[in-house]
C-alpha cells in the first residue's frame, strides 16, 4: 500500500522511466561487423569454418550513467546442409540505475547460389532475453527515506510485491544477406514480435529493431610476399560501409570506410543523423577511430574509440570498445568447395 502522495509521485516516475517501451534501446557496437552475429542472423557460418569471438563495449565511463555491454559467440557452417548455425550471449548493463539484461540467442542460416559468385543467405534467430533492474537497491522511493534521519541508510522498500521483479521475453529476429566477391548488402528485423518488457502489470513492447547494412571493398595494389607458404601477396583494399538502424523514434547511420594494409586494419566513421533530431535534440553521436589486425592464425583483434560528439560532450569519456574472433582451421580442408568467393565483410 502507497503511502504518502510523494511515494505515488516517484512510483510513478520511476514506473515510466523504466517500462516505456517507446524509448528503449538495443545495445549498439561501433564495431558492428566484429559482432557479425548480433547484426545479422544471416551471417552465421559465413566463414565456411568455424569461428569464436568476444566484444566488449564499456561507453560514457567518465559519468554514473554509463553503459557496458559484453558478448560471445560461436558459429560454423555445415556444408553437407548449406547452413550455417551459431549461438550468441550478451549481458548489458545500462545507466545509474543499472538495468541489467541477458540474452541467449541461436540462429540458423541457409546459403543460395543465385549465379556466378552471387550467392544469398536468409536468416533466422531465437532469443531469450531476461531483463532485472534493483529497484529498492538502484532507486530510492520515498517510503524509504527515514523523516527523522533523511541522509542516514534508507529503509527496505517492500510496499509494492512482486515490483522489480525480472521478466523474461522470447525475441524473434530474421535477416538476409546478398554478397559477390567484393559487394554485400544486409538487412536485419530483430524483435519482429514485440515482445512485452514492462516491469510492472500492462503491456510495454520491446519496439523492433531494423538494420541495413552494405558495404563495397575496392582492391588497391598488392604488397609484398606473405612470410607463409601460400606464396600470395599481401592485400590492400579499401571499403566503404554503411550501417542504418531504427529502433522506435530512433535512427541512427553509421557511414565511414576501412583502410586495409595487411595485416593492419585502420576504420574511420561517422554516426549520426544530424538533420533528424529527436525529441528537438540534435542526432549527432561519435566519430569512432578504429585500429586492428588481422594475423594469418586466424586471430583478429580490434580496437576502436567513439569521440563523443552530442550534447554530452567528450567530457562524457567517449566509448573504447575491444573485439576478438578467431576464425578456426577448417575441417573440411581438401574437400571441394561449393563456393570460392569470400564473403567480403570486414572482420571489425
Amino acid at each position: 500500500m502507497l503511502r504518502s502522495p510523494l511515494l505515488l509521485v516517484f512510483f510513478v516516475i520511476a514506473s515510466l522511466s523504466v517500462s516505456t517501451g517507446a524509448f528503449a534501446q538495443d545495445p549498439q557496437y561501433s564495431q558492428y561487423y566484429a559482432a557479425p552475429l548480433y547484426l545479422n542472423p544471416a551471417m552465421a557460418g559465413g566463414e565456411l569454418t568455424g569461428r569464436v569471438g568476444f566484444n566488449y563495449r564499456n561507453q560514457w565511463p567518465s559519468i554514473d550513467a554509463q553503459f557496458t555491454t559484453f558478448s560471445a559467440y560461436y558459429d560454423t557452417y555445415l556444408p553437407d546442409y548449406n547452413s550455417g548455425i551459431g549461438i550468441h550471449v550478451m549481458q548489458d548493463t545500462e545507466g545509474a540505475a543499472q538495468l541489467r539484461s541477458t540474452s541467449i540467442s541461436a540462429m540458423y542460416s541457409y546459403e543460395l547460389k543465385l549465379g556466378d559468385n552471387t550467392y544469398f543467405r536468409p536468416g533466422f534467430q531465437a532469443s531469450y532475453i531476461r531483463r532485472e533492474i534493483g529497484f529498492y537497491e538502484n532507486l530510492v522511493f520515498a517510503n524509504q527515506i527515514n523523516p527523522n534521519d533523511p541522509f542516514g541508510p534508507t529503509m527496505p522498500g517492500t510496499d509494492i510485491p512482486g515490483l522489480g521483479d525480472p521478466i523474461g521475453m522470447l525475441s524473434l529476429s530474421v535477416g538476409g544477406l546478398v554478397f559477390t566477391e567484393n559487394l554485400w548488402a544486409g538487412f536485419s528485423a530483430h524483435h519482429v514480435n514485440e515482445p512485452n518488457q514492462s516491469f510492472i502489470d500492462g503491456v510495454s513492447p520491446l519496439p523492433m529493431k531494423l538494420s541495413f547494412h552494405a558495404g563495397y571493398r575496392i582492391p588497391l595494389a598488392e604488397g609484398g610476399m606473405r612470410g607463409d607458404f601460400t606464396h600470395m601477396r599481401k592485400q590492400r583494399s579499401l571499403t566503404p560501409t554503411v550501417n542504418y538502424k531504427r529502433q522506435g523514434p530512433f535512427e541512427q547511420l553509421d557511414v565511414g570506410a576501412y583502410f586495409s594494409i595487411e595485416p593492419i586494419v585502420f576504420g574511420l566513421w561517422y554516426r549520426g543523423l544530424p538533420y533528424k533530431p529527436v525529441e528537438q535534440q540534435s542526432n549527432r553521436d561519435a566519430i569512432v577511430m578504429m585500429v586492428g589486425v588481422n594475423l594469418l592464425s586466424g586471430l583478429n583483434i580490434g580496437y576502436s574509440f567513439d569521440y563523443t560528439v552530442s550534447q554530452l560532450g567528450i567530457q562524457s569519456g567517449g566509448a573504447h570498445e575491444l573485439s576478438l574472433s578467431w576464425t578456426l582451421p577448417n575441417q573440411y580442408q581438401g574437400k571441394p568447395s561449393r563456393r570460392d568467393t569470400i564473403l567480403p565483410c570486414p572482420k571489425f
